[in-house]
């Protein structure tokens, strides 16, 4: 199982890479337009790009430098992930391009001030607006951020001139720590004062709301438990009190069952089927008396007879034994009755204990409500408390120093070389992009073809078989002719595997009337008929070629005709049979031509003269070509069709639709044409296989004639 799998995983595969190389022969004109285009597009792109410079200045904040710090690790929880978040986007922030703007004068910078300019020409900008307007400009070049999970920030600023670049990037650096310490300490003194006030009020609160809570909980008898949990008296009674219910309701319900049982056992004669009659040790002791009794009585009677004195006391002695058993079944019964009678009060007066300790459970229930919104009022006021208390530690950390020290450990320089573009990236992604966009264009090209190209294709979709694929011949107007003049190139070779299908379609007797037909035009059919009438006449079957195709009368055009009557005339009466055949120049093969294209809307295969001809040729040729029209759209191929031997439907390799080709197979079929197969014309010489046939493999190249 291992091995097939994986013999039939590398068959599989070998497919797909054939089949992508094929697709990559056939379009690669198309892929590499597309990649050269879109590839020369990208680098022209690139190479007008100008040409942007970054400056950048570091800065390290340093939270070991807090002397309010008591550990590393507490110092190190004060500059979290989202301190130093913060603290990016404060260097991020307008006021601070505003202070750069103002220190470098870079109001009247026309790399920034574009935006002023062009609102100047609607009417005057206000000094504020215009240094708005440029620090947004700034700002648009600026990018600030972590270096991965350190403790330094990059400030990185753009611009066309190398100089500029690092001038501001500096720029922003100092202006950030100017301002750092200053706001920070006044806003966190203003805060601590704002936080004092607060926790005074709130610590009034918590105490006035413990004392109502004590106070409402003494008056509605609420106790706490061992886990903090409050609950009333009488919600601790409740639980106990309904184990020991359950208990004896379970008891009673027993009880009573077993006296019930042993009453209908007595009421049916069974006494001794009561498993505590059965049970009693007095009742097994009398119950083995008697039958001692009932032993001796027996042997007595026998040996003595019924009058002996003895076996007269031992009948009464018997009577004795069943009157004490009988009385004894009688105790057991009624102790039984006992028995369920005193579980049933227990339980009777544990459900009444139980339903009064219930109403006064429900009375209680509003008062335990009302005490758990006043706990968790109280609770929330200790939730505030305790947390503004921590606020307000923070903020007089705040108020003594700042949280982290910041200092600057790289000063920007005007850098040497342009950080973007990066033109040899840009032009590899170009490359990369066009080859991409070259693929995608041929994928899609592939995706929208309907033609068929298998074997497969043809069995699954019309249900006959592919008896040839005859290739391509390109630069020549007239490829039937390699049959006469190389007999052995690939060509020729195909309509010979043709011939060889279709004279064994019917066993010992070949069919002698053979219709090419198609399924649109221009798929090929007129030269597949003429090579295979030519094939037939070279292997010495005396063959003529009928054109029944006289809308197109293509075959004039591709073999040498000799002015005269034709096929229209015949079918007229205008001329005799003889006068109509024609020689084609080749030995075994004549012809009937279509000498100039007929248009009528007239039945002229539709009548009983055609199959006469066909009759009188089939006495004088051993074989008849006839090449039928398309039949999409034309109904001349299918009167003509049904009066052949054999039918084959000539299909354009990878072109001719999948639908139309149906279409036709379905005509043929349901007009009762015996269709025995296909073949594809015009097949790509270069393909490695078509389905089945390998023989365009280069492996076979020695054996072919180069056409």
């Amino acid at each position: 199982m291992k091995i097939s799998s994986t013999a039939g995983y590398e068959a599989r595969l070998s497919d797909v890479v054939r089949s992508v190389k094929e697709v990559l022969r056939r379009r690669y004109l198309t892929l590499a337009v597309v990649a050269g285009v879109i590839t020369v597009l990208g680098i022209a792109l690139t190479l007008q790009l100008t040409p942007s410079y970054q400056g950048v200045t570091r800065i390290q904040l340093d939270p070991s430098r807090n002397p309010l710090a008591r550990s590393a690790n507490e110092a190190q929880a004060q500059l979290a992930s989202e301190a130093i978040e913060t603290e990016v986007a404060v260097i991020n922030s307008l006021d601070i391009s505003r202070d750069v703007v103002k220190r470098l004068k870079l109001i009247d910078d026309p790399e920034f001030n574009g935006s002023v300019t062009a609102r100047q020409e609607n009417g005057p900008v206000s000094e504020e607006d215009q240094l708005e307007i440029v620090a947004n400009a700034v700002r648009s070049h600026l990018s600030v951020g972590r270096e991965k999970l350190t403790y330094i920030m990059a400030i990185r600023f753009d611009s066309h001139d190398a100089e500029k670049a690092a001038r501001i990037a500096n720029a922003y650096a100092s202006t950030y720590l100017d301002n750092k310490v200053g706001n920070k300490i006044g806003a966190a003194e203003r805060q601590s004062v704002w936080i004092q006030k607060r926790m005074d009020e709130l610590a009034a609160e918590v105490r006035a709301a413990d004392e109502k809570v004590a106070q409402y909980q003494a008056q509605a008898g609420i106790v706490r438990g061992a886990s903090n949990n409050q609950g009333t008296i009488t919600d601790q009674q409740v639980g106990p009190l309904s184990v020991q219910l359950a208990s004896a309701e379970s008891v009673a319900a027993e009880a009573r069952s077993k006296q019930i049982s042993a009453q209908q056992q007595v009421k049916s004669g069974h006494l001794y089927a009561v498993s505590d009659v059965r049970n009693s040790a007095t009742i097994q002791d009398l119950r083995r008396q008697r039958t001692l009794l009932v032993q001796s009585m027996g042997e007595m009677q026998v040996r003595y007879g019924s009058r002996h004195p003895d076996l007269i006391k031992v009948r009464d002695q018997l009577a004795g034994i069943d009157e004490q058993l009988s009385d004894e079944a009688g105790r057991v019964i009624r102790s039984l009755k006992a028995d369920a009678d005193a579980a049933e009060a227990r339980a009777s007066s544990l459900r009444m204990a139980m339903e009064r300790l219930e109403e006064k459970q429900s009375t209680n229930a509003r008062a335990s409500v009302i005490a758990a919104s006043m706990q968790r009022d109280a609770d929330s006021k200790h939730e505030a408390y305790d947390r503004l208390a921590q606020s307000a530690l923070e903020s007089r950390q705040a108020a003594q120093n700042s949280i982290a020290q910041a200092q600057i450990i790289d000063t920007a320089e005007a850098p040497q070389s342009p950080y973007w573009p990066n033109k040899p990236l840009f032009i590899l992604l170009s490359m990369i992009v066009g080859v991409g966009a070259g693929i995608a264009t041929i994928t899609a090209q592939e995706m929208m073809v309907s033609g068929m190209r298998t074997v497969e294709d043809v069995e699954n979709e019309i249900g006959v078989p592919l008896i040839a694929a005859v290739p391509n011949v390109r630069k020549m107007s007239r490829p039937a002719d390699l049959l006469i003049d190389k007999p052995t190139s690939q060509f020729a070779e195909a309509l010979r595997n043709a011939r060889a299908s279709i004279l064994g379609v019917k066993g010992e007797v070949p069919p002698k009337i053979i219709a090419f037909t198609s399924a649109l035009p221009g798929e090929g059919k007129t030269t597949t008929a003429l090579g295979m009438a030519r094939t037939m006449a070279l292997n010495g079957g005396r063959t003529i070629l009928v054109d029944a195709d006289v809308r197109r009368a293509q075959l004039r055009q591709i073999t040498d005709v000799h002015p005269g009557p034709g096929i229209v005339e015949l079918l007229h009466g205008e001329a005799t049979l003889d006068e109509a055949i024609q020689k084609s120049g080749l030995e075994n093969l004549d012809q009937i031509i279509v000498q100039k294209p007929y248009f009528s809307s007239e039945n002229l295969f539709g009548n009983d003269l055609m199959p006469k001809i066909l009759d009188e040729l089939s006495t004088r040729y051993e074989t008849i070509i006839l090449d039928l029209p398309p039949l999409v759209g034309l109904a001349d191929g299918r009167f003509l069709a049904a009066l052949a031997d054999a039918v084959i439907l000539a299909i354009k390799w990878d072109a001719t639709p999948t639908q139309a080709v149906n279409s036709a197979a379905s005509w043929l079929k349901s007009d009762g044409a015996n269709l025995v197969g296909a073949m594809f014309t015009m097949v790509d010489t270069s393909s490695q296989s078509v389905g089945a046939y390998y023989y365009y493999s280069k492996k076979y190249s020695s054996y072919y004639q180069s056409a």
